[in-house]
């Protein structure tokens, strides 16, 4: 597939179904050979977080963990630096293979040739 995919996440725990559908549409996309860029923002930034995403809990829907991992194994996950900052996380803080990145970072991927951007 010659699209590229960012998604932007704004929701944390406490928007269940947003989440839900961020990752499943991330997860879904790097199965169908997107690539794909998942950035976290705003209280999002826990997901990335070791054992965050198993202690999330969503009736009839996909293990967020597994989500996680699909979009970490096949895609990017990136954190908001200032949003990891507010919270006080440094990439040691985080899963293997996350990265922190600002805004220049964003905008450089989603102004790209042939890139759609998705906001949850």
């Amino acid at each position: 597939m010659d699209r590229a995919l960012v998604i932007k996440l704004t929701a944390g725990a406490g928007e269940a179904e947003r989440v839900n559908q961020a990752f499943t549409v991330g997860a879904s996309a790097v199965a169908a050979g997107a690539d794909v860029s998942f950035w976290l923002t705003g209280d999002s930034v826990f997901f990335a977080v070791p054992g965050r995403a198993e202690e999330f809990e969503l009736p009839h829907a996909a293990p967020l963990a597994n989500l996680v991992a699909a979009v970490l194994e096949g895609g990017r996950l990136t954190v908001c630096t200032q949003c990891a900052k507010r919270r006080e996380l440094t990439e040691r803080d985080l899963m293997p293979g996350t990265r922190i990145a600002g805004a220049p970072a964003f905008v450089e991927e989603i102004l790209a040739d042939g890139v759609q951007a998705i906001v949850y």
